[in-house]
Formats: C-alpha cells, structure tokens, sequence
C-alpha cells in the first residue's frame, strides 16, 4: 500500500512538473510574439517618420482616434495599434486590459486599427467596431470582438453577420449600423488609422506608442514598468 502510495504521490510530483514547464513555455511563446511585433521592422525604417519628431508624434494620435479609456490625471498615453483577427492582439488583450485597471487613473489608452490583408476578417471585424463606435459603443464591439476571437479568427468564411450579431446583443440601432457598416466612408475611417501606422513604420500588430515613443520592451515585466514609470512622473 505504502509503495502504490508513493507511486501516485510522484506520478502526481511528475505531472505538475510537466504542467508547470508547459505553462512557462506557452506564456514565454505569447510574450516573444508580441515582443517580436510590437514594432516596425528594420527594412521599413526608412518609411517611417524620426522618432521623437513632431510629425510622429503628430501621427501617433488624432483627434478622431479612439480612446478606451480616458486618465483622470493624464500623465501618458499609451497607443496600440492592432488587428482583431491577429492571435497576438489577442494574446495581449488580458495584459492591456491589466494596464488599463492598474494604471487608467494616469494613462490614457487609445486603439487604432490596423487591419492585415493576411486575415480574411480583419477589416470585416474593424469595420464593425468602428460602426458601433458612431453609436458610441467602440469599447463594448472591441471588448467583444477579443472575447470571442477564438470562435471567428482565422476562418475561411465572411464573419460579417457574426459581427452584426454581436451589435443585436450590445443593443445597437440595427439600421444605423447596417447603414454605417454599408457606407465607404467607414472602412475609409479604418484606412485612415491604417495609413497612419504606415507611415510611422508599423508592420505588424500588436505595435504599442507610448507617449509618441514606439515601445520597445523585451518582457512583459519591462512593459508593465515602462507604462509604471510614465504614470509615475
């Protein structure tokens, strides 16, 4: 009995191991793929605008762009630009969503779009949440558009009428939406954030500004303490 018992006391010691250095492997995974795309890539450096000039700056928010969530005392701003098909715009949702409960009383966050023509949604989708965003629901459609990726991401087909659905259930002005979704000059609103980060030098999503700087971090943890340190000052 005393053998069998020790025999299942390793074999759980082994399974937790195996579970833990998992774990760690798949956490160190989401953290290299948003590392490695939070930022333009060197071949296109010569198209972006000189960090730390005006016009970046200038470039890195508009006036029309979307803010998440407003700083009572605004001590930075924190910019992503981001895909919502993208499985690492995905991945990084929690951690954003993490910053903003931690830091929102002294960092704005703001989203931009940045549809990638690898993903047959991605417009689809961001079309969508800048439809109900003229209703004033954009962090609603974008919350939701994250909570449910992994049921429409990466799909061969139109997801158009899921997305339509997700306006019903947020209780959005059925015809105002449709005629939003319907009207070029909404995608052409998408296009816009678009060709901002192009010509900032953004290749791939997620790519995060904080405060008109491209952010480049190597970890989560220095993530976390370069947003801390500009909420700080």
């Amino acid at each position: 009995m005393k053998d069998n018992a020790k025999a299942e006391s390793g074999l759980k010691t082994s399974k937790i191991i195996v579970w833990s250095l998992l774990a760690a492997v798949i956490i160190a995974a989401v953290v290299a793929v948003i590392m490695a795309q939070s930022g333009p890539k060197a071949s296109d450096s010569a198209n972006a605008a000189p960090e730390g000039t005006a016009s970046q700056a200038s470039l890195v928010v508009r006036e029309n762009s979307h803010i998440l969530s407003q700083a009572k005392d605004e001590k930075a701003v924190l910019v992503e630009f981001l895909d919502f098909e993208c499985e690492s715009c995905g991945a990084a949702y929690p951690f954003v969503e993490e910053l903003r409960s931690k830091y929102g009383e002294n960092v704005t966050f703001v989203q931009r779009y940045f549809p990638l023509p690898g993903h047959l949604n991605s417009m689809n989708s961001a079309v969508a949440v800048e439809a109900a965003a003229q209703q004033g629901s954009h962090e609603a459609m974008y919350k939701k558009m994250f909570e449910t990726q992994s049921q429409w991401g990466e799909s061969a087909d139109n997801k158009s009428a899921v997305f339509r659905g997700y306006a019903e259930e947020l209780g959005l002005d059925m015809a105002a939406f449709d005629r939003a979704v319907a009207d070029p000059a909404t995608k052409a609103r998408v296009e816009f954030d678009k060709a901002d980060g192009q010509a900032l030098g953004v290749t791939g999503t997620p790519t995060f500004f904080l405060d008109g700087e491209l952010l480049k971090v190597q970890s989560l943890e220095q993530f976390d303490a370069a947003v801390a340190a500009t909420a700080a000052n």
